[in-house]
């Protein structure tokens, strides 16, 4: 079973940065064998989207609002996926959910079975 657990989210200021990590958990589930790893957020009020995509040949795809401010990274040893965010904006408040899939079919289709729980960023202006 693959568990995915979020941490980082909190109060910021618009301009400043933060950085949110995701740990996996479960044998032989790890982030090396993910397929697809990516951060997605959700605003109150709007749909979930995506922001930030990994696959497993560490190919990184993001949301046109955040190119160039967030940064998806993924440590195989720590068994860990990060998001970097910097110049934050208030629009950039929602909560954040990591997710994960290792069928790279679902992948394909964009489809994730794993989610965290998720962690809240708010950007005050």
């Amino acid at each position: 079973q693959v568990r995915l657990r979020e941490s980082g989210g909190g109060s910021v200021q618009a301009g400043g940065s933060a950085r949110l990590s995701c740990a996996a958990f479960g044998y032989a589930y790890s982030t090396y064998y993910m397929a697809c790893m990516a951060w997605f957020r959700q605003a109150v009020g709007k749909e979930r989207e995506g922001v930030a995509f990994i696959n497993g040949d560490d190919r990184i795809t993001y949301e046109d609002s955040v190119k160039g401010r967030f940064t998806i990274s993924k440590d195989n040893a720590d068994e860990m996926l990060y998001l970097y965010m910097d110049s934050l904006k208030p629009e950039d408040t929602a909560m954040y959910y990591c997710a994960a899939d290792y069928d790279s079919a679902l992948c394909a289709m964009g489809r994730y079975r794993y989610w965290g729980q998720g962690t809240q960023v708010t950007v005050s202006s």
